[in-house]
């Protein structure tokens, strides 16, 4: 079963554009199965139903949450889907498996005083607050994915109809656009900043780092962690809330639903409905605090 792991992980990496976060999580979750699959003396093979509930029933007993569950499961899902198309077996067994009901959360996001405030903490003087500015009018202006961000290259880049191509998920391509403030800064960066950074260094990728080809999303976490600790901001803001808030913001200001889905680059309208809810909150909110006949 391990070649199969590794060929099928492989296969993610490099033919389906999955991230090494995403990777990562398929990896720990077809290996927790097969430490199942020892246990019980059962052979991934040729799993039947009833096999298949019985490990069901062992993800819940070891009380994981709902939605880990959902994602477990269709970690299992694809990996023997992936078997079934590559003749390692004859059937999937886990499409009989429905996942358990997730609560939907609401999405945390950052509101436009915050917004504001975390904008104006780069130094654009320097080459590092030049690439830090850039990242914020991207993660913020594009609504993309933190692992679309570090793929993003310069010949991806148009500038005369100021768009992105972005690679998404499963390798889907879609294009964001991107406003003045991110194209002046972008600029910038890409004539001063990233020179300096690079040092004579060739790269074909936007985000840089010091000799570096490209910056991990880990190091972009860190680089977020340290705007904020720059900021009077005491909320845990990560790099995915501002794809939450460029969602939500846009709503806020009258966007249509099926166009934000688009620029999100979500398969399904229910993905992005979930933003909805952000903003009837808000919407709420301004109502109970504003309106005179809302209070005695």
């Amino acid at each position: 079963m391990e070649k199969n792991i590794n060929n099928f992980i492989e296969y993610l990496k490099y033919q389906k554009n999955y991230s090494d976060f995403t990777c990562k999580n398929y990896t720990r979750d077809i290996q927790e199965f097969n430490i199942f699959l020892k246990n019980e003396k059962l052979d991934y093979k040729n799993m039947n139903y009833n096999e298949c509930i019985k490990y069901l029933n062992y993800l819940t007993d070891k009380n994981n949450s709902k939605s880990s569950i959902s994602r477990k499961l269709s970690s299992l899902r694809t990996f023997y889907k992936y078997l079934v198309i590559n003749n390692k077996i004859k059937s999937n067994p886990f499409l009989l498996i429905s996942s358990p009901k997730k609560e939907k959360r609401i999405p945390k996001f950052i509101n436009y005083n915050n917004i504001e405030e975390i904008f104006n903490v780069p130094n654009i003087n320097t080459k590092e607050g030049q690439r830090e500015k850039l990242i914020l009018e991207i993660l913020y202006g594009c609504g993309i994915r933190v692992s679309e961000l570090v793929n993003i290259k310069l010949k991806d880049i148009d500038f005369s109809n100021k768009t992105i191509l972005i690679f998404g998920k499963g390798s889907k391509e879609r294009i964001v656009s991107f406003g003045d403030y991110a194209n002046d800064i972008m600029n910038m960066y890409i004539n001063d900043g990233r020179k300096k950074l690079l040092m004579q260094t060739e790269s074909e990728y936007l985000i840089v780092g010091e000799k570096k080809d490209r910056l991990t999303t880990r190091r972009i976490e860190q680089i977020i962690d340290d705007i904020i600790k720059r900021t009077s901001i005491k909320l845990n803001i990560t790099p995915h809330m501002f794809r939450h808030t460029f969602a939500t913001h846009l709503l806020d200001n009258g966007c249509d639903l099926l166009a934000v889905q688009e620029l999100l680059g979500h398969e399904s309208l229910s993905s992005t409905e979930i933003y909805t809810h952000v903003s009837n909150e808000h919407l709420r909110d301004v109502f109970n605090k504003c309106h005179p006949r809302n209070r005695k």
